[in-house]
């Protein structure tokens, strides 16, 4: 019989209940490390065995060095046998505990293909993988031999930020350089790539000994750039099965995956078809659970909850077990979010059989359909995004510069 494990989770956003959930029920030992302002989140206590508090989880390497001592101070009385990053901004601190304890997993090294973005560039071009044209800004001529060899638009994209968070675009040689100029001491923490207009395509999937098992290909109907600089209603909707751009992702996300090492996890992968020559470039990857509410719209998809299976890889990983994934289906499924300018929306005029969860959440208003037609699912999105822009709708400036 395998020995139960203790497994450390860090996440300082409220999510990944399925998870801890699941790796309860597989018998482990479940710590939660998680921020200090997130203490009476409506965690699943009982899944958890006990709580550990950051007062600051910004990722600095002064609280990386607090983060070391409380847990040094913690591991004296309790064993970790594996860290687990529930959350994109937590990756690091994870890889850092692990290389620090000397706890199996993904290093600070791998890690960094998953998290940062100049790093994760670097390492799919040099497999041979297609990504827009970019470069650090660290050196001054290489910057201006970039921008006089490449052809505006550009954009000036944090390499730690998630999603769209802190993407400022900029139009000409001169709007660049007083981009960069306004970063100040803080450039080396970005890098500026071409724009390439396109749609925007994710790819959601589970690894287990190096290899993808199960993936869900998705098209955002507007893009997370638009969404968070426009303030646009999210939406997504699945891939048809079968088709040339569902063939193209999944080969395209193996070969990332390949490329940067993955072993076993969940991962989140985004790809830019580019209208200019219909070709797939790749843009960044994530080894967790996408956010916004995309690991359900992949359930009712495919039947495969992400957190649940993950948690269970993880536990077979570190058993030395086996891992055999639950049946997936092929239907089809779509999501729309949207901020709301009031505080509880009334969600009840939606009610076509189609839809399969609401969202409740303050000041925002979300639906996932489900259908065995993707047209029905398109015309339930746009039909929809009407709905919610008039009667719902509200937008957010977005942050020019992104908060640590």
């Amino acid at each position: 019989m395998n020995q139960p494990l203790t497994f450390l989770c860090i996440t300082c956003y409220y999510k990944g209940s399925d998870f801890l959930r699941a790796c309860k029920e597989a018998g482990n030992t479940v710590y939660l490390l998680t921020a200090k302002k997130l203490e009476d989140k409506p965690w699943p206590r009982e899944a958890v065995d006990e709580f550990f508090y950051l007062d600051d989880d910004s990722n600095t390497l002064a609280n990386f060095d607090t983060m070391l001592l409380g847990l040094s101070y913690m591991m004296r009385s309790r064993k970790i046998d594996r860290v687990v990053a529930l959350d994109d901004f937590d990756v690091e601190k994870a890889a850092i505990v692990r290389e620090h304890f000397r706890i199996p997993g993904m290093g600070q090294t791998t890690a960094r293909y998953f998290r940062d973005k100049l790093a994760m560039r670097v390492q799919a071009r040099d497999a041979g993988i297609r990504v827009p044209v970019f470069s650090a800004l660290f050196n001054d001529v290489e910057i201006t031999e970039y921008l006089r060899a490449t052809q505006a638009p550009w954009v000036v994209k944090p390499r730690s930020e998630a999603s769209a968070a802190g993407i400022k675009k900029v139009h000409s040689f001169d709007e660049a350089w007083q981009t960069i100029h306004e970063l100040g001491e803080n450039r080396h923490n970005y890098l500026i790539e071409q724009f390439k207009p396109g749609d925007v395509y994710h790819v959601d999937a589970l690894s287990l000994d190096g290899q993808v098992i199960f993936e869900r290909s998705s098209q955002y109907l507007d893009t997370p750039f638009e969404v968070a600089h426009g303030g646009g209603i999210f939406r997504s909707v699945t891939v048809p099965f079968g088709s040339k751009d569902a063939k193209s992702l999944k080969k395209l996300n193996e070969q990332v995956m390949k490329a940067f090492g993955m072993r076993f996890s969940a991962s989140h992968t985004e790809m830019i078809k580019c209208h200019e020559d219909g070709e797939f470039y790749f843009l960044e990857t994530a080894s967790r659970v996408g956010g916004a509410h995309l690991a359900e719209m992949v359930e009712y998809s495919s039947g495969v909850n992400l957190w649940r299976e993950w948690a269970k890889i993880e536990t077979a990983m570190a058993q030395g077990g086996t891992y055999a994934l639950p049946a997936v289906r092929t239907d089809y499924s779509g999501i729309i979010i949207s901020l709301s300018r009031q505080e509880w929306p009334d969600l009840t005029p939606f009610n076509d059989a189609d839809i399969v969860w609401k969202m409740q959440e303050s000041h925002h208003v979300g639906l996932i359909v489900k259908s065995q037609s993707r047209q029905r699912v398109l015309d339930l999105m746009d039909n929809y995004a009407a709905r919610i822009f008039a009667d719902y709708h509200a937008s957010a400036p977005s942050r020019d510069k992104p908060t640590h």
